[in-house]
């Protein structure tokens, strides 16, 4: 996509934790764009996010849901979007064990009705137009003690969640193939950074330090995951979406590979220092807690395409940025109160018991 000329241009789900930060990044970055950010504010979704740019001239914000086929067939007829950035999307696996059909509807089915209609307002002009879905690492399945995810390696999904990712991954290829849709796919590793919603890892426990609540891990806490920092994530979506050929399939990944029990005890770490409380009495606070059904042992990222065809690389160490991450937090008190209170109580006594 050329940077130069003028575009509008749909985020989807930009008022959660990636899409905000993507969204701030093309409407500070790229004045020749007007950036339209669809949320459907759900639980996690959070206009908070993106006060310092509400009043710029090209960003608007759009109330709905993708799943809605009659209000996003008539977004598209009136804005005439050059290209979509898809990030809506159910992600926390958790939640898809409890409600699976909530997940199917958001992330197979949205995803149909915005791939729809983009066809049909562009099928016989799809010059300089894009479909950018972002999706994630965890379609691959599960890996052993050793190897990476490539984006050649076969879809093994394992939870709700990675199955309806894994689905709409394969619509839209199906979509390029069929219709000639100008496409690309992402698949990125575990996010953190300022903004993620308190059910994910690192900002629930950073409230629950601070508010002495036990730090639940899950089985033995080995499971292995790779953590990317979200700007890095949002600056390689940049990069896909300028510099990519079209029906490329990038993985966006962090080089950074942590188990669970290690990453939580750096973060005690760093929250007894920046506490001012003694070392170690945050680590007191963790308990392992059932593990969850369909549990993948490791994920790990390949992102040697990236590096080699973008230039793209991760620009901040994993310590630098879960230091930058618990400053942010404690900094922001008052917007994880708000996003820790009423619905989100509910489900974390359900997930987690009454601790």
């Amino acid at each position: 996509m050329s940077e130069t000329e003028a575009k509008n241009i749909l985020i989807t789900g930009g008022a959660g934790f990636i899409g905000s930060h993507v969204v701030r990044r093309f409407v500070k970055n790229y004045s020749n764009y007007h950036i339209f950010n669809l949320d459907a504010l759900t639980y996690a979704g959070n206009l908070e996010n993106l006060i310092d740019i509400e009043s710029y001239d090209n960003y608007t914000f759009l109330k709905g849901n993708i799943s809605d086929e009659d209000f996003i067939n008539k977004l598209f007829l009136k804005y005439k979007f050059d290209a979509v950035i898809h990030l809506a999307a159910e992600s926390h696996v958790d939640r898809s064990i409890t409600d699976p059909l909530l997940f199917a509807k958001t992330n197979i089915l949205g995803t149909m009705v915005l791939l729809n209609a983009f066809k049909n307002i562009w099928q016989d002009a799809w010059s300089n137009k894009l479909f950018f879905h972002v999706s994630t690492d965890e379609v691959y399945g599960t890996l052993g003690d050793v190897g990476l995810f490539k984006e050649t390696t076969p879809y093994d999904p394992n939870s709700p969640y990675s199955a309806s990712k894994a689905s709409s991954d394969h619509f839209v290829r199906a979509y390029g193939e069929t219709y000639d849709m100008p496409y690309v796919i992402s698949n990125c590793s575990n996010n953190y950074g300022e903004n993620q919603f308190p059910e994910k890892l690192i900002p629930l426990f950073i409230n629950n330090i601070l508010n002495n609540k036990p730090l639940p891990v899950y089985g033995d806490g080995n499971y292995t995951r790779d953590w990317l920092y979200v700007q890095d994530h949002a600056c390689a979506i940049d990069s896909i979406f300028h510099n990519s050929e079209n029906n490329e399939t990038y993985n966006v990944g962090g080089f950074n590979e942590w188990k669970n029990i290690d990453l939580v005890k750096l973060l005690c770490k760093k929250m007894d220092e920046k506490l001012s409380r003694p070392i170690g009495s945050s680590e007191e606070l963790i308990t392992y807690v059932k593990d969850r059904a369909g549990h993948d042992l490791r994920y790990a990222i390949d992102a040697n395409k990236i590096k080699n065809d973008l230039n793209w690389y991760p620009s901040v160490n994993f310590e630098e940025g879960l230091s930058k991450t618990i400053d942010w937090y404690l900094s922001n008190k008052e917007w994880l109160d708000n996003a820790s209170s009423g619905k989100y109580k509910d489900y974390y006594l359900a997930q987690y018991g009454n601790k």
